[in-house]
């Protein structure tokens, strides 16, 4: 494995068009890869709008999606690995929210299903409930590759600490995390949740949203960053569409975990 190597999270604005969207996709992939990135992340459901209801029209089986076999052959093509944001996987009747990863080959090397649903209502602010039409999936996601170990989360996920630090005592060295917040959640809450995952676990969080897309019902933050071991942000994005870049260096998360030992001071005769 390398000691280091180029991320690229894709911002991309989403529209209510899955042909503009995978087109889009494709496009931020190779020039991402162009640019010497070796693992591209794209956004939270990049391929439909974020809506319960078209969740159910955009829906795709893994044997028969056209959006996996494009990002299987933009995969191959560039000889790089892809975190496929999410779509909404039809399963043996149920539908799941789903990241699928492709080696350089194309070939799928790792599925996450969301674990956590996005069930709220904010006072004042926004109601939004995926368990309407969506199911939980039931695993811890971590995936081997030649360049790192990752874990793979999806956005409401990263709310909840236990599910990370599994991924992390599994050996994973960055945790990947399209997510869609919220022009509520995302300002209060974003940056502060990704930052405060990576110091409580010394690893690097890549955190990959869509632009802003004011015409959609459900509009996202943006803002998509990499946060290192130390919690340092290195890239971020703002609003707009674009493709941030990040140089992952593995040695760094063995530094800090070195200097401050967090994970071998855990007092696990306590914690059950």
């Amino acid at each position: 494995m390398k000691n280091s190597f180029k991320i690229a999270i894709c911002q991309m604005q989403v529209l209510d068009n899955k042909d503009q969207n995978l087109d889009k996709a494709v496009s931020m992939i190779n020039e991402a890869a162009n640019n010497g990135a070796e693992l591209i992340v794209l956004p939270e459901m990049f391929n439909c709008p974020y809506d319960t209801k078209k969740f159910v029209e955009y829906a795709e089986t893994r044997e028969d999606s056209r959006s996996l076999n494009i990002i299987s052959s933009a995969s191959s093509d560039n000889d790089i690995y892809i975190v496929a944001g999410s779509i909404p996987e039809l399963l043996d009747g149920k539908l799941y929210n789903s990241s699928f990863t492709f080696d350089r080959k194309g070939e799928i090397i790792g599925v996450h299903r969301k674990v956590h649903l996005f069930d709220v209502k904010i006072e004042n602010g926004i109601e939004f409930k995926e368990s309407d039409t969506l199911n939980p999936g039931n695993n811890v996601t971590t995936i081997e590759t030649d360049l790192i170990k990752m874990g793979v989360a999806i956005c409401y996920d990263v709310r909840f600490p236990e599910l990370f630090r599994l991924m992390v005592l599994d050996g994973a060295e960055i945790i990947i995390v399209p997510g869609a917040f919220n022009m509520i959640t995302g300002p209060a809450h974003w940056k502060t949740t990704v930052r405060a995952r990576a110091i409580d676990n010394q690893c690097y969080l890549a955190a990959a949203s869509p632009s802003r897309n004011e015409d959609l019902s459900y509009v996202a933050y943006g803002h998509s960053l990499v946060v290192d071991p130390w919690g340092r942000v290195v890239a971020n994005a703002g609003y707009s569409e674009e493709i941030i870049y990040a140089h992952i260096n593995k040695e760094l998360i063995y530094k800090v975990r070195k200097e401050l030992p967090l994970l071998e001071n855990r007092r696990t005769d306590i914690y059950d």
